[in-house]
């Protein structure tokens, strides 16, 4: 409701702002005071008198003082609040338009309509309007049985009722948000400095909300192990030992496909072998980008947003996928509780969200939220006792960073920054106590628990095997990597210093000859502890693993050979029979 009514508070127990306090008049608190809109000479403003303080009473007080405002004097950003005449609703029934026009019916004394015109407010492509329900026979020729209770009018024409599960502003806003072009109105955006980037075509993929997609957490990890670690030389210390128990967990509850889980194994087991006290990441990146892909173990070199696709290129993307995988990791950590064991993170409620909280202290490329985050932990994730506690408190503080990035610049129209899960993805989440909206925690627990599963995981959109070789799959993954920047990075700083691909950062450190047996050993050895399993990447034949590239050599071979071996047949037949010729001898 902000460009409608602004809220600010003022703490008169500061010395600082005594005097403030003084000119205003203020004796007592806390004192709720109210300003009209364009007042120009000094007022005191004027006091709220409801009969209690409770947060639902000073709401509707902040609704009749936006109304009270005569046409001249209310805010231009805020709609009419005043009911609409049975007379006006039959002339907009009668005319089409190029937008949605929601008719909310309700009592006299009920707020909710109004609650839904200023929730739509920062959304395009819809009009919110309210009619009281003083005539029952009007209300009747409309279907309209009960308040309060929304009539739709579509820009085709066609209208009637929308059904929702409860009759509550959280569902009605939700449904009226959700409306195919219906979308919250962009801020002013830089322009694009060249033409090049302005004609970038992104491709949409049609997606299921209520689902995840692998493609998003394997696009995200591509984009962690490719590109935001790589921008870290070496590791020493605690870097690397938030690198390895990050991995650990990923290894352990990462719920993808074989290839990406067995390499993720293989990973942990390298990196928890490895005595030395600093590595180059390089090394890391050539067991991920090369040594694995010769046995069909592979990470997608593709950045393919699904579910987490934006309206543009630079929005959504990473961040989206990042958030997606701890959610996942959280609920994987409560439901498998055995998949920690010999870790030393068993028996700690608190592990996953410990070691994603350093893993985003120190190696996320967005500073500003890093700090958020630890402000958040710091607060209250020592109050984490339990799995399932852990999977609500990430829940609340994606909520609260949602909460805190609507309206911003980085929010995609689109796709608004609301809390979630909404009222249509589950109904049962929501509950009104004394007219304020509520969330039932253990219908979201259970939620949650259902959303992040293995089994909601659809692999629809991920690269399959084939697509991992060295050729065109790399190559287009390295050209969507040229267009990622980091997310702190201001468009300046990326026309600066564009993300490249780990192979194009320039000179990196050499790898000591330790590091390269290491990594050999466990990559080449087939009875070591680092030896491979059979995995979804490989071709059982004849008792042994054979990957995709060894049968395409395979069949390469054989071919060439069988040509080879027609040539040479042909060859020789031809030069036999003109021998043949040269030496006849005709019978005389």
């Amino acid at each position: 409701w902000a460009s409608a009514i602004r809220v600010a508070a003022l703490d008169c127990m500061e010395e600082k702002n005594q005097a403030v306090c003084h000119d205003y008049d203020i004796h007592f608190y806390p004192t709720f005071r109210y300003f009209k809109a364009f007042t120009k000479e000094f007022t005191t403003g004027e006091n709220f008198k409801g009969p209690d303080r409770e947060l639902r009473t000073v709401r509707q007080t902040m609704i009749d003082f936006l109304q009270n405002h005569t046409e001249g004097s209310r805010p231009p950003a805020c709609p009419p609040l005043d009911p609409i005449q049975p007379s006006d609703v039959l002339s907009l029934l009668d005319n089409r338009g190029s937008h949605y026009v929601a008719i909310v019916f309700e009592s006299n004394s009920s707020y909710l309509g109004r609650e839904v015109i200023l929730d739509l407010i920062p959304y395009e492509g819809i009009v919110v309007v309210r009619a009281l329900d003083g005539d029952k026979a009007f209300l009747e020729k409309l279907g309209v049985s009960s308040v309060p209770a929304c009539y739709l009018i579509y820009p085709n024409g066609s209208h009637g009722l929308i059904n929702v599960v409860k009759p509550l502003r959280a569902f009605f806003s939700s449904y009226l948000k959700s409306l195919p072009d219906v979308r919250k109105k962009s801020l002013s955006l830089p322009e694009k400095p060249n033409k090049e980037e302005n004609s970038e075509v992104v491709v949409w993929r049609e997606f299921d909300k209520s689902k995840l997609y692998t493609a998003d957490l394997e696009s995200g990890l591509h984009y962690l192990l490719r590109v935001e670690l790589a921008a870290h030389r070496s590791l020493a210390g605690a870097e690397l030992k938030t690198l390895k128990d990050f991995v650990t967990v990923l290894a352990k509850l990462f719920p993808g496909r074989p290839p990406v889980r067995k390499l993720l194994e293989t990973l942990q087991e390298w990196l928890a072998s490895l005595p030395l006290d600093r590595i180059p990441y390089n090394a890391v990146l050539d067991l991920v980008n090369n040594k694995m892909r010769i046995s069909g173990i592979f990470l997608t070199n593709h950045i393919k947003w699904v579910g987490c696709q934006g309206s543009r290129s630079e929005l959504r993307g990473y961040p989206c996928s990042l958030w997606k995988l701890f959610h996942t990791l959280t609920v994987e950590a409560s439901t498998h509780p055995d998949a920690l064991v010999g870790t030393g993170f068993e028996d700690d409620p608190q592990a996953v969200l410990q070691t994603m909280r350093r893993y985003i202290h120190t190696f996320f490329g967005c500073k500003e939220c890093g700090e958020h985050f630890e402000e958040m932990a710091k607060e209250s994730m020592d109050s984490v006792k339990t799995p399932d506690q852990a999977i609500l408190w990430l829940w609340k503080k994606h909520n609260v960073v949602n909460g805190r990035l609507a309206g911003h610049l980085s929010e995609d129209p689109r796709f608004p920054k609301l809390q979630w899960p909404t009222p249509d993805l589950c109904p049962a989440c929501h509950e009104e106590i004394k007219g304020l909206a509520s969330w039932d925690e253990g219908h979201v627990l259970t939620f949650l628990k259902q959303h992040y599963t293995r089994d909601n995981l659809l692999d629809m959109y991920s690269a399959d095997q084939g697509d991992s070789g060295e050729g065109g799959a790399l190559a287009r993954g390295e050209e969507e990597e040229k267009r990622l920047a980091p997310p702190e990075m201001s468009r300046g700083e990326r026309d600066a210093q564009s993300v490249r691909p780990p192979s194009a950062l320039g000179p990196r450190p050499a790898l000591p000859d330790s590091l390269h047996h290491s990594l050999d050993v466990k990559l080449q050895d087939p009875d070591g502890p680092g030896a491979h399993k059979e995995v979804g990447g490989a071709a059982p034949f004849l008792g042994v693993d054979f990957s995709s590239l060894d049968m395409s050599l395979c069949v390469v071979l054989y071919v060439a050979s069988s040509l080879f071996l027609m040539v040479m047949y042909f060859f020789f037949r031809v030069r036999s029979r003109r021998w043949k010729v040269k030496h006849h001898h005709p019978a005389v």
